[in-house]
């Protein structure tokens, strides 16, 4: 039964890895194309070599490394770091409370990014394909 259930958690964690690097490269995608509306709605892509523009780059990148479940505990871990320094920098000043700052995702994916770190990939992952190789 045991077996059974650690199987479960094993698809589950490779069903949110995917999701979530899924939305997270959509982040991405808004600040380097201007897709969904860019920041702000009006289509346009943030600055480039700005710090909202290397973060994109983190998102459009890191995303789809964690959708296929490619060196996924190094990339985890600079993505959790990504969203702590987004949290301080953007969100704290506003209000210690994410609900009141708007930082809810943040330290959302913040948290899910360092338990990627401490559990690996689940299941589907390119990683446990090399591991197994």
């Amino acid at each position: 039964m045991a077996r059974e259930t650690s199987s479960f958690q094993s698809h589950a964690l490779a069903l949110l890895r995917i999701v979530a690097g899924f939305t997270f490269t959509l982040h991405g995608l808004q600040k380097i194309v201007g897709a969904f509306g860019g920041l702000g709605g009006a289509g346009h892509p943030v600055p480039t070599f700005t710090l909202l523009w290397f973060a994109g780059i983190l998102e459009i990148v890191g995303g789809p490394l964690i959708i296929l479940g490619l060196f996924t505990r190094p990339v985890a871990f600079i993505l959790c770091g990504e969203m702590a320094v987004a949290y301080f920098r953007v969100h704290l000043p506003i209000s210690f409370w994410p609900l009141l700052s708007g930082g809810e995702i943040t330290v959302l994916y913040c948290f899910f990014f360092l338990y990627l770190v401490t559990a690996g990939p689940g299941a589907f992952s390119l990683d446990g394909v090399i591991r197994k190789r």
